[in-house]
């Protein structure tokens, strides 16, 4: 089964609403694909749980996540799940550069989410601000994920 790993800093915000609604499209459409997320940044640390905004903007989407669903991994510190993945898709070209950087990302597949549909631009990280910005940061994710999930589905492992 092929392996989608979605990063971005800390892993508690934007990829983790990526994971949870990659997921409940993947599961309407009887997808096959294994969703994993983890931080790249420097403030990521393991266990840390989702972002309470994140929580209460997936369930206007009909995802009840709770605090212990998806927990946060350090991908400094956990390299097997880099090392894993089938395809790497980060919230901002900063992360890409930093995923590139890790000896367990030679070979892989490793893009923006935004730049796999073909768009330029990084998804901002809506960290500290209120919740329209983070509506707006799950409705940029929702909107991308949409665009990717047929290439998601079709997408030989380890072929971009």
């Amino acid at each position: 089964m092929k392996t989608v790993l979605i990063v971005c800093h800390a892993n508690t915000c934007r990829s983790v609403m990526a994971q949870a609604l990659l997921e409940k499209m993947l599961a309407e459409r009887n997808g096959r694909v294994r969703v994993r997320s983890g931080g790249i940044g420097h403030t990521a640390r393991d266990g840390m749980i989702p972002s309470l905004d994140a929580r209460l903007l997936l369930r206007e989407d009909g995802i009840h996540l709770s605090e212990t669903e998806i927990l946060s991994t350090n991908l400094r510190q956990h390299r097997e799940v880099v090392a894993a993945a089938d395809l790497i898709l980060t919230m901002t070209a900063l992360q890409k550069r930093e995923l590139r950087a890790l000896a367990e990302a030679d070979g892989r597949p490793v893009f923006t989410l935004k730049e796999f549909v073909g768009e330029d631009g990084d998804i901002a990280d809506p960290v500290g601000q209120d919740e329209d910005v983070y509506r707006a940061c799950r409705d940029e994710i929702k909107r991308c994920l949409e665009k990717a999930i047929d290439r998601l589905l079709t997408t030989t492992p380890g072929l971009p």
